[in-house]
């Protein structure tokens, strides 16, 4: 079914977390791709990339997966060969570049669909409006993991237009991509809960059976996720409120439980000092978010799953869906994703603040820059962002309390990420989406529309061929017709000038050494009079761009010189 299949473009570095280092990109990358080989349904499955590494990681994760359906791998030099399939499905917002490798072909040689993760690094930022003045098309999209980022993706667009339309009066703007809203997915089994790790974790801490745990899974840095002290000062408010109903059953305690990585050590011994201070009622506990098990055992262990965000990294948030996979109810930030998918009967949403308009223009400023690196530009956005601290102790009262009410949104939880956001519900609107986008490339290539001609390939703006952009620089080019012959005397061979050169350490040859010595050998065959390109190219079969280049790399080495 090519119209709804998609080439997938490959990069280890989007889709490895393993290696790579957690993040919830990769994250997220590693859980679509498992979930695509799961779900789609294709006759194929297509990786785009760079180098051989990728197409082998790809092809490795297919097999970890259980694939059987055949594999086809595309060199992004080659892109011409992504026939039938008609979308590249690309790990981020696209890339301008990504519209300049595909003009040389036509604008409607296939559609490009990228997806929406961190968009407030300014290198998002820039991509967004080099988008919209690169050959961008119409049939091109640009997935938002929710309605708030959809809104901001647009907000960006419409301040790149404004621009566009200043800086070039009377000049027509293309339409804008698609801008779809489709949430990331989850593999939900992998989130079902293990009593044994369970039971094990709070054993491990000393949790009684009426203690009463909150937990999240999170990276452990303030300034890229959330500030824990909040979080800390309304666990203590609830403690406090809540200590006489628990003694009058017999007792309880509120645990915190963190499992996480601290990006920089330091930050552990800040969390545990903040934690001793602002919450001495409550248990405070941190777990390896790098152990699967440890990841397993809080999601199992847990009665609350909290998660207040007060970051602009944060776009979706992965980790309370996979808490509502795990039967938890979650307390969450009102914030970005999670307003499409917390709803009243899974958990609490805690309002959240930012400034005011004109407030923090400053620190967008000093960011824009370079003033500011881009974690200062968080954590200060951040320390200007509030959260609700009553109604986030009131949400934790209320399911500290009501054991009934955390089995209702646990059960609530589960159903609702099982029915929306398993890949095996995603998966069908991506594919429906890549479906669309191919069906406006045909509606186009048939009966006309927006379709901008082919860009000769020396002539891309951004990246035009050596003698268009440096014309200027040499004394002259080389000459097509031009007859060489082989210059007299003993010469070390190509294989030894390419040692002694060391080209290989770029791994990026010319030419094969030994090609170069087959056309190097039959210049001498031609004798003193030597041999134009298009004699030697048919003495050879080589093709003439391949005499051409290995003759340039021969006069330069001095074994050509021009026949007399």
């Amino acid at each position: 079914m090519p119209a709804t299949n998609a080439a997938i473009w490959f990069s280890s570095d989007g889709y490895d977390p393993k290696t790579r280092g957690i993040n919830g990109r990769r994250v997220a990358g590693e859980s679509f791709l498992r979930g695509f080989f799961a779900h789609a349904d294709v006759t194929e499955f297509v990786s785009l990339a760079h180098a051989q590494a990728d197409h082998a990681a790809f092809a490795r994760i297919a097999a970890d997966q259980g694939v059987t359906r055949p594999l086809r791998a595309v060199r992004l030099d080659a892109p011409a060969a992504l026939a039938p399939v008609e979308v590249v499905s690309y790990p981020a917002p696209i890339p301008s570049v990504e519209c300049w490798r595909r003009a040389p072909h036509g604008a409607a040689a296939w559609a490009l669909c990228g997806i929406t993760h961190t968009t407030a690094t300014r290198a998002v930022m820039q991509t967004v409006f080099d988008l919209r003045s690169a050959p961008q098309m119409p049939w091109d999209a640009v997935i938002c993991t929710s309605r708030a980022v959809q809104s901001s993706v647009r907000r960006l667009m419409e301040l790149a237009e404004v621009h566009l339309t200043q800086r070039f009066p009377g000049a027509p703007l293309p339409a804008r991509p698609l801008l779809p809203v489709i949430p990331l997915g989850i593999t939900c089994a992998d989130f079902r809960p293990d009593p044994a790790l369970g039971q094990g974790l709070r054993d491990r801490i000393g949790a009684g059976p009426r203690d009463v745990l909150a937990v999240t899974i999170a990276r452990l840095t303030p300034d890229e996720k959330f500030d824990p002290l909040p979080l800390f000062l309304a666990l203590e408010s609830a403690a406090a409120e809540i200590a006489g109903q628990l003694a009058r059953v017999g007792g309880g305690k509120l645990h915190l439980v963190l499992c996480g990585q601290f990006k920089e050590p330091g930050w552990e011994e800040i969390f545990a000092r903040a934690a001793a201070r602002l919450m001495p009622s409550c248990g405070y506990h941190l777990l390896d978010g790098g152990n699967a098990d440890d990841r397993k055992a809080t999601l199992s262990g847990g009665d609350i799953f909290v998660f207040p965000i007060d970051n602009l990294q944060e776009t979706f948030g992965l980790a309370p869906i996979e808490a509502m996979a795990a039967g938890l109810p979650v307390i969450v930030s009102d914030w970005d994703g999670m307003k499409d998918t917390v709803t009243p009967e899974v958990g609490f949403r805690i309002p959240s603040e930012l400034p005011r308009p004109g407030l923090s223009t400053y620190i967008s400023q000093r960011h824009l820059g370079g003033t500011d690196s881009y974690i200062q530009y968080l954590s200060q956005v951040s320390a200007l962002t509030s959260l609700d601290l009553g109604a986030l102790t009131r949400a934790l009262v209320a399911l500290a309390l009501d054991a009934d009410l955390r089995t209702r949104m646990g059960a609530a939880g589960q159903a609702r990420a099982r029915a929306l956001y398993d890949w095996s519900a995603v998966i069908p609107q991506m594919q429906a989406l890549w479906g669309e986008q191919a069906a406006m490339l045909a509606h186009a290539r048939t009966r006309g529309g927006p379709v901008l001609a082919p860009v000769p390939a020396g002539l891309i703006p951004v990246g035009p061929a050596v003698d268009e952009m440096f014309a200027a620089y040499p004394t002259a080019f080389a000459a097509q017709d031009r007859r060489l012959a082989a210059t007299p005397g003993p010469h070390p061979t190509p294989d030894e000038i390419f040692a002694l050169r060391n080209y290989a350490a770029l791994r990026r040859l010319i030419e094969d050494p030994a090609r170069i010595q087959a056309i190097r050998a039959a210049y001498a065959s031609a004798g003193p009079a030597g041999a134009t390109e298009a004699d030697i190219a048919t003495a050879t079969g080589a093709a003439p761009a391949v005499v051409a280049r290995a003759s340039l790399w021969l006069l330069k080495y001095g074994y050509l010189m021009e026949a007399q």
